[in-house]
Formats: structure tokens, sequence, C-alpha cells
């Protein structure tokens, strides 16, 4: 069984990415099996807080997801062409301390994607990813891309994935990272 935790980058009851990370969980062959999990809970990273009061529980608990998984799944959406500052600021409470960062994310696997209602999907915000990647010494997937551009057509308004050629390009994504994650 090849296990993936799943993080959706937006805190919107709607997300075409929290959507997208769904889909994908319901794509996923035999086999393998993808953790969801939002942002809700993670408070803005505050040093003096972390000294005063240490990890935040929200935080405790999706460490604990992130270590138990094989592989973690990016679903970002790109706000002002770049990564959501409430997605980023969960992975800098993730990294702390600094101590655990080979523990929980050296050489371990990763990939990117996203939805987005725009015509360019998440390009910017999935190259944007690459350096704080490369700095947590994760083995990033490079084997395929998945950027649902004008995503609010391919999902119907309960969230549920209604374009069957995006359907088959998470499937071979998914696949694909499965594969990859497993080795």
């Amino acid at each position: 069984m090849v296990s993936i935790l799943g993080i959706s980058g937006s805190l919107r009851s709607g997300s075409l990415n929290t959507a997208l990370l769904h889909a994908a969980a319901g794509v996923a062959v035999e086999g393998v099996s993808i953790d969801v999990a939002t942002l809700h809970g993670i408070p803005l990273y505050d040093g003096d807080a972390e000294a005063s009061a240490g990890i935040p529980d929200a935080v405790q608990a999706l460490k604990a997801r992130l270590l138990a998984a094989d592989g973690l799944l990016l679903a970002t959406p790109e706000y002002n062409n770049g990564i959501p500052g409430v997605f980023k600021n969960a992975i800098d409470w993730l990294s702390r301390p600094g101590a655990h960062i080979p523990r929980l994310f050296g050489d371990k696997p990763v990939a990117v994607m996203g939805a987005s209602p725009g015509g360019f999907g998440t390009i910017l915000a999935q190259e944007a990813w690459l350096p704080v990647l490369r700095t947590l010494r994760t083995r990033t997937w490079f084997g395929g891309r998945l950027m649902v551009s004008r995503a609010g057509a391919a999902f119907d308004a309960e969230g549920k994935l209604v374009d069957e050629k995006v359907r088959e390009q998470l499937r071979a994504f998914v696949e694909g990272f499965a594969g990859f994650a497993k080795r």
C-alpha cells in the first residue's frame, strides 16, 4: 500500500484544489490511498508563540499525518502569480523545529498539482514551490504535471470532477506519482 498525504492550499469551503484532491483519491488505483488534509486551524507562524507555547495542536496533527505518509501531494492554488500565503505558512510551521526537517521532509516524495479558474492553471505557483521543496530536501517528482485551467467548468456545484479529460489526466498523474513514491 502506498499512502499519500494530499494537502490543499486553500481555506475556501468550495476550493477547487480541495475538490481536485478528493477527485485524486477517487481515481487512485488499488493499493494507493490519498488522505486529504486542509490547513484549517493552523495559525500564522510566530516565533514568539512557538517559543512560549510550542507547536500548535493542528500543526502537530498534520505532522503526524505527514510522517505516516509515503508521499506528499500539494494541491496549490495560485494567488498573484505565486504560492498562497496560508499554504507557505503551513509548510513553515511543519518545518519547525528545524531539527525535524530531515525526518519529516528529507527524501520525502513530493508532487505538486493545482486547479485555477484562470487560463494558465497554476504554473507559476508550481514553479514557486520548487525552491521551497529543494530547501526542505524533498525528492520532488517531475514525471508529470497537472495544471487544471478554467477549473470552474471541470467541477460541478458540489465539487465533483465532471470533466473526463481532466479525470484521465489526474488518473495518470496519481498513478505516476504513486509509482515514484513507492520506490
